[in-house]
């Protein structure tokens, strides 16, 4: 009998036995290394179901292992930061410690070597996991005494890195708003006062919007889940920060957790919550211990349990859920199938979460940013927060910085704060091609150096940019082709595969973008790019594929000249290009 996770308690909701799935394949997993066919017969049988839908959650997770993955399981980030920051050597290294392969196991069964997307350490890199263990700032010899270690019985958890938060910038000359000194309790503590008209209003007067991207009204979302006659209601919170490059809700967890899990009482007293839920991602799976010793001391202190706060009638806990590896759950119906034990599948548009989310009850999912904000805008009070930022949009931002730049890490600058100032704070290094908020994001280029960092504009004219959490940074010695074509793989590797232009669309612009990078394009590829993206947008149902080119049609507007020279040139150039020890790799292969 397998023993249930000590993070199941009595949280004021009866959740449906399914509900444990993902906890339960984990608990399997780790047992012995990967899920065996009895385990995928005893789970159908305990939850009634096929054992084919079993093995369809299986299959949907990057991390679940249906075959032995080793004693030690590698997971080597691939992203492009990692790319420039020396991947191959590394990979190179990890592959003559441990004798394997990439996507299998050594010979002995000790080392499995896989391969993932960004792992949250951007500002770090290269990184890797082991058994979920962050290792940073790898080199060969780093790796050899690694492995070594590892060889000899040392325990990963005795010899990881514990991630630097790299806090590199609070607003200068003021207070941090995330980062200042918080008693646990504190805002809490308002809220008898405030009642839940009162932290609307609040909400209303800073502007705040929803910091994991989309920028939806933060109040509007409170109040529609507030008015919903349903009840139970339930808080969520989105910590699964997939996005490449991002890795502001890593340090917040790690750093001020206590202002996030306030944020999440704030919502579940103000919308009549019971229940709340944190979908912690896998990478961040070294964080989970951090956030339940904070959610235990919030319980010892009165703040969570049985009449929080001291107010009475006002029952809520919050419970952790672990997720498995897919960058779709960051899509917050995603994310809720995948916390119900069901594959990560985005939702057809019925119903808003507030309307019918986890378990089809009213549900508020906010960020990680979000909720933290939340606690600081009752804590540091409307009138304070107001004397941050611009008009329009108050405050304060967080802002991951990586790639070309000499002080990787965590920028908190007020809204208003211009791209060329950003750019000179972290050290960019002849910045050309900058990702704003990630793949899914824009692209940016010195063109935009003049425009601000905000929610919203102060004048309809004016431009600005919507930062979602990250600016990864490229100078001029790296091809464009290289880092669209490392998105193009990961959007192809994470296509769920429901809606046909996202699975076929991905696949196709690799393939474009692979010519364009032989020399073999012309005109009409450049056409079909744009052409598959424009159906993409439209056509897909959730924002994976509606996003999934956008870094690629910004670059082909903002880098037409690049692209030009890319596609014109000679028959006899297109020739030259051709690789005739690739083109015949594989049969060579099988004629042997």
């Amino acid at each position: 009998m397998l023993e249930m996770d000590s993070n199941y308690f009595d949280t004021f909701l009866q959740e449906p036995p399914r509900t444990k799935m993902l906890d339960r394949l984990w608990a399997f997993q780790k047992s012995k290394g990967y899920i065996s066919d009895a385990d995928v017969t005893t789970l159908a049988k305990k939850y009634d179901i096929s054992e084919v839908e079993v093995e369809g959650v299986i299959s949907f997770y990057h991390f679940f292992h249906r075959k032995p993955a080793g004693k030690y399981t590698i997971y080597l980030n691939k992203s492009m930061t990692s790319q420039i920051r020396g991947f191959s050597r590394i990979l190179e290294a990890f592959k003559r410690e441990t004798n394997a392969e990439v996507g299998s196991i050594d010979p002995t069964g000790t080392f499995g070597l896989f391969l993932t997307p960004c792992i949250g350490l951007s500002d770090q890199e290269p990184s890797a996991l082991i058994n979920f263990y962050p290792f940073t700032n790898l080199n060969s010899l780093k790796i050899r005494e690694i492995i070594t270690k590892l060889k000899k019985g040392v325990p990963v958890q005795d010899i990881y890195d514990k991630p630097k938060d790299n806090i590199q910038y609070t607003p200068e000359g003021k207070e941090s708003i995330f980062f200042s000194d918080f008693k646990p309790g504190t805002a809490v503590a308002k809220l008898a006062s405030l009642e839940p008209k009162g932290v609307i209003e609040a909400l209303k007067q800073t502007n705040l919007a929803g910091r994991g991207g989309a920028f939806y009204p933060t109040w509007m979302k409170w109040q529609a889940a507030m008015d919903e006659k349903n009840t139970p209601k339930i808080v969520v919170c989105n910590a699964d920060e997939g996005e490449p490059g991002t890795f502001k809700d890593r340090v917040l967890m790690n750093k001020v957790p206590e202002t996030v899990i306030e944020g999440m009482i704030i919502c579940a007293y103000t919308i009549g919550a019971s229940f709340g839920l944190i979908y912690l991602r896998a990478e961040y799976t070294w964080l989970k211990h951090r956030l339940e010793e904070v959610l235990n001391k919030y319980r010892e202190k009165g703040l969570l349990g049985k009449n929080c706060g001291e107010i009475t009638g006002f029952d809520f806990d919050i419970r952790i859920q672990m997720g498995a590896g897919s960058y779709v759950c960051g899509e917050e119906t995603a994310l809720l199938e995948s916390a119900e034990g069901k594959r990560g599948e985005p939702r057809t548009r019925w119903y808003y979460p507030v309307q019918r989310g986890y378990l089809q009850l009213p549900t508020v999912v906010n960020n990680v940013e979000t909720f933290s904000v939340v606690t600081k805008v009752l804590d540091f009070g409307v009138d304070e927060i107001l004397t941050y930022g611009v008009p329009k949009s108050p405050g304060t931002k967080i802002i991951s910085a990586s790639g070309d730049c000499n002080k990787p890490g965590i920028y908190e600058i007020e809204w208003g704060t211009t791209l060329k100032e950003m750019l000179e704070l972290c050290g960019a290094k002849d910045p050309w091609f900058i990702d704003e908020s990630g793949p899914s994001g824009t692209v940016l280029s010195m063109d935009d150096e003049d425009r601000p960092i905000a929610m919203f504009a102060e004048l309809s004219s004016e431009q600005h940019i919507r930062c979602g959490g990250a600016l990864t940074i490229f100078n001029k010695s790296r091809d464009i082709i290289d880092i669209l074509l490392n998105y193009a793989d990961f959007y192809k590797q994470e296509s769920c595969g429901i809606c046909t232009p996202c699975r076929a669309g991905n696949f196709i612009i690799e393939r474009k973008l692979e010519r364009i990078r032989g020399g073999l394009a012309n005109k009409e590829d450049i056409d079909e790019l744009k052409q598959w993206s424009v159906l993409m947008r439209t056509t897909s149902r959730c924002g994976l594929g509606k996003t999934a080119t956008n870094s690629l049609l910004n670059a082909l507007d903002k880098f037409e000249d690049y692209f030009n020279e890319r596609i014109h040139v000679s028959e006899k150039t297109k020739n030259l290009k051709f690789d005739l020890e690739e083109a015949t790799r594989e049969y060579e292969h099988f004629k042997n």
